[in-house]
């Protein structure tokens, strides 16, 4: 039986709770968060990203003809995202030239390996990775400010539609993809689970030292 998205997400409920779940996200929506912890998730998160950008560059490489128009657009957004998150650490005096903290560079490292991997593989973690992002500033509900705007930015039915389309070209690639393949994007799967939830606990880890 072919392996999708969906199968992922109820093979592996526990996994994928922790990483869309978390007191990070729980304390932006209370507003219990403190800033520092949240201006340590922001600079790395600008770090990620930007890898995050040369991972779907990759992607794109790898697609078929049928799928690149998705993921140019993904890498179009993304492209202003790097610049907003310029602003908002302009805004918060942030220094974005700090160095990735452990996790993040695990991350970055996780998301460069996947360039010797099979398309189908490459396309399930860049669904997973938008997806941790969407349904994690979803769950908690409205956040106050100055949290709402970046609920709005992952969590907005756009940005919802875009990561359908994601977890439709990965199960595409996915039906005709040799079971070893299979099974390595089902370890991409669970490996962004464990990233995600290790990601938002730096927050709290980092903002401390």
């Amino acid at each position: 039986m072919p392996l999708t998205c969906q199968a992922l997400l109820q093979s592996h409920p526990q996994a994928w709770h922790r990483a869309t779940n978390h007191p990070f996200l729980s304390g932006c929506h209370s507003g219990t968060l403190q800033p520092a912890q949240f201006n340590t998730w922001l600079v790395q998160d600008y770090l990620f990203v930007k890898e995050f950008t040369r991972m779907v560059g990759r992607v794109l490489g790898a697609a078929p003809d049928a799928h690149i128009d998705v993921l140019l657009a993904g890498l179009g957004a993304l492209k202003d995202e790097l610049l907003w998150f310029e602003a908002k650490a302009t805004e918060r005096s942030l220094d974005l030239a700090t160095p990735p903290q452990p996790t993040c560079q695990l991350y970055r490292e996780f998301m460069a390996s996947l360039t010797v991997q099979p398309y189908a593989v490459q396309a399930t973690a860049l669904w997973a990775i938008e997806y941790a992002y969407n349904q994690g500033w979803q769950i908690p509900g409205p956040m106050p400010a100055p949290y709402t705007e970046f609920a709005d930015r992952w969590g907005n039915p756009g940005f919802t539609d875009y990561v359908n389309l994601l977890a439709a070209q990965a199960d595409d690639a996915l039906v005709t993809a040799s079971t070893n393949t299979r099974a390595q994007a089902e370890y991409a799967f669970l490996r962004v689970a464990d990233l995600e939830a290790t990601f938002w606990q730096m927050a709290f880890a980092a903002a401390k030292t």
